[in-house]
């Protein structure tokens, strides 16, 4: 079985300016942009022109956008449903618009942190709702695990795919998220559970010990193990650059042209040094 890897960044931890990023990514043979901001406004709040001008920007450049990195249900659990369904159509709208048809969201807060385990029902529902959403436009959400969030480790991640039951609801296993959040050996308890679900992989890496991030291999993330298991499975997609090496936040993270650069030429040692096949 042949496994294809395909590289894509989150072209804001490169830069505001997408002229920036684009320039940036054609440099390091990266094709594909994970949308998450551009000129500084995150892209929830991008209007149809902003849209259209980094629609015509990437084609100048030959890039095209592999995911809308959306903040859809980065909000409290208990928020009213109807506007996250409003921003989760903004946000297909803009999906449509620059040509892809994979959207990552989130599985909400609970009201008080610790309670995660007591709000998974209201999340599925909340996560049902949006795949259904989703369905309609023939769109694919990415759920990502994130500390805080009713999905924060290997289990509960995976109780919420399983439970909506939805092919428009999949996986993106962020790398970096687990060891921050003080969660070792994430692979080998999570890739049992989640191997099967997982459509992207969003890499970073952190340190158990004291959350410090670092570039992929350097942490606790085990991510060398995780491309293995990718690589066996005969995976085919993304592994998406989103190093946050200068900085991190629940809204995003910056790393600057030579953080990025870095990132991805480890990434790919890794990835030579494991026999993954770069697409």
């Amino acid at each position: 079985m042949t496994a294809r890897f395909t590289l894509s960044a989150f072209g804001d931890e490169i830069a505001a300016d997408v002229d920036e990023q684009l320039r940036v990514l054609n440099e390091l043979g990266i094709g594909y942009l994970e949308l998450r901001s551009a000129w500084g406004t995150n892209v929830l709040e991008l209007s149809d022109d902003e849209v259209g001008r980094l629609v015509e920007r990437c084609e100048a450049s030959s890039v095209k956008v592999s995911c809308v990195g959306s903040p859809i249900g980065k909000s409290p659990i208990d928020g009213p449903i109807e506007k996250v369904v409003d921003d989760l159509k903004r946000i297909l709208d803009v999906a449509r618009m620059v040509g892809t048809d994979r959207v990552r969201v989130f599985s909400f807060y609970p009201e008080v942190d610790g309670l995660q385990s007591e709000r998974v029902e209201e999340s599925v529902s909340r996560l049902r709702v949006m795949a259904e959403v989703a369905s309609e436009r023939d769109v694919v959400l990415w759920l990502e695990n994130e500390g805080g969030l009713v999905g924060d480790v290997p289990e509960r991640c995976r109780t919420l795919v399983e439970s909506v039951n939805s092919p428009n609801l999949r996986y993106v296993w962020d790398t970096g998220n687990y060891p921050q959040m003080g969660f070792a050996r994430s692979v080998d308890i999570g890739w049992p559970l989640l191997g099967e679900y997982t459509e992207c992989v969003q890499v970073k890496d952190a340190k158990v010990s004291d959350g410090t991030i670092t570039v992929a291999g350097e942490g606790d993330g085990q991510v060398r193990e995780l491309l293995v298991n990718l690589r066996d499975a005969g995976y085919v997609g993304f592994l998406a650059l989103e190093p946050h090496l200068w900085i991190a936040g629940r809204r995003g993270g910056f790393s600057g042209v030579e953080g990025m650069t870095r990132a991805a030429e480890t990434l790919r040692g890794l990835m030579a040094e494991v026999g993954c096949e770069e697409g």
